[in-house]
């Protein structure tokens, strides 16, 4: 580079130095702007006294969003009655299936139910071709009559026999062997008559009839084939549907809470409700309790009668199960939604009397319907963030927006 380029060089280096401290060196406010310094605002043409180009602006409550209060929704803890429950998951179990079986063997001559129907005990389900059977109720008859005439003779030939031998004109032997001919014919005649009694039942059993009231499946055989006595498929199902069963379990940490709660003498009551748990199906009563617990899972086997009058359940359906054990007077309840759950445990958020937020550890107790029982950290009418939780912190202030419902 030559000598006359550096001085140049050198020069426009050092201009835009000057440029850059004179842009960014905190500048007095002149003293014609004193008065507006002082209020706070700078002179005309002039930039705030340490302030850069993009800079941020002066802290402030109305520029601080961590300064201003937190909109939120509340809700008080209430004092109630609260259902103390045992939610499990069933299955709903029939008391009674029956495999309907023809008991003889014939052509199946006509069906006189439809498939799905509700039926009731004794009803006339299908009829057999009762041919066979009335010609062999016909001969067993026909045996007795043909006895019963040659026990008519016996007898009589007895009486004259007796008359002989008291004239002692015929042997004693006749006389005996006459008298085993008359019992020999009334043996044969009740044989005959077990013998028509057997023929008549099973021509009964050509009507094929319902041995418990329940709802039919479907149809496994058609009118017209010939069926065998106690065939394994069976003609229909039959499935009691009222009253009905549910099938449930529970562990066995909760089997001394129920077993105190039955023992007590109260019927317990059982709420079916649905899958998604947001509909209650029906309710009944515990009846039994399993004789033994599952060492493989650790759970106990309970079973619980339903009315059903109007089939809100379904045989083989799965529901959820709500076993009722007590009942907790005046719990102090608020809702789930406003449980939190943290290192140190389970805390809500409550509002104190400064309308800041506070933590507060709790100990909960029994759920009720989207209820949860507070034992300890709470009392009935303090106030609880049910909303806005996601940016509360400790002495946070708060603006209530709407108070919902009381726990």
């Amino acid at each position: 580079m030559s000598l006359l380029k550096k001085p140049v060089v050198l020069a426009a280096g050092l201009a835009i130095a000057i440029a850059a401290l004179y842009w960014f060196w905190p500048s007095a406010e002149p003293a014609a702007g004193a008065g507006q310094a002082a209020a706070g605002k700078p002179g005309a043409g002039q930039k705030p006294a340490g302030q850069r180009p993009g800079g941020p602006r002066p802290a402030g409550a109305a520029n601080n969003p961590w300064a201003m209060p937190v909109p939120v929704r509340v809700i008080e803890a209430g004092s109630t009655d609260l259902k103390v429950q045992i939610k499990a998951i069933g299955t709903v179990t029939p008391l009674n299936t029956v495999l309907v079986q023809s008991r003889v063997a014939g052509p199946l001559q006509q069906v006189f139910f439809e498939e799905g129907q509700k039926v009731e005990a004794g009803q006339l389900l299908a009829q057999i071709d009762p041919a066979d059977y009335k010609v062999e109720l016909a001969q067993a008859q026909g045996q007795k009559e043909q006895n019963i005439a040659l026990l008519k003779s016996a007898e009589q030939d007895l009486e004259r026999f007796a008359k002989l031998k008291e004239q002692n004109t015929i042997a004693a032997q006749q006389m005996n062997a006459q008298q085993a001919l008359v019992s020999q014919l009334k043996g044969a005649i009740k044989s005959n008559q077990a013998a028509i009694d057997a023929a008549a039942l099973q021509l009964s059993y050509t009507q094929i009839k319902a041995p418990i009231s329940g709802r039919l499946g479907l149809r496994a055989v058609d009118p017209g084939n010939l069926i065998q006595a106690n065939s394994a498929e069976g003609l229909v199902t039959i499935t009691q549907s009222s009253p009905i069963a549910v099938v449930f379990t529970i562990p066995e940490t909760q089997l001394q809470q129920v077993r105190t709660a039955f023992r007590a003498g109260a019927a317990l009551s059982v709420e079916a409700w649905d899958r998604a748990e947001q509909m209650q199906l029906t309710s009944g009563t515990l009846t039994t309790l399993d004789n033994q617990i599952d060492i493989a899972t650790g759970t106990l086997k309970l079973k619980a009668e339903f009315a059903n009058q109007n089939e809100e359940l379904f045989p083989n359906q799965f529901v959820n199960v709500r076993l009722n054990v007590a009942v907790q007077s005046g719990a102090v309840t608020i809702p789930q939604d406003a449980v939190q759950y943290g290192a140190q445990g389970t805390y809500v958020y409550m509002i104190d009397d400064n309308n800041k937020a506070q933590i507060r550890l709790l100990k909960l107790g029994a759920v009720d319907n989207g209820l949860v029982a507070v034992e300890e950290g709470l009392k009935a009418g303090d106030k609880v963030v049910l909303e806005g939780l996601d940016r509360l912190r400790p002495d946070r202030e708060v603006e209530v927006i709407q108070d919902a419902p009381k726990g």
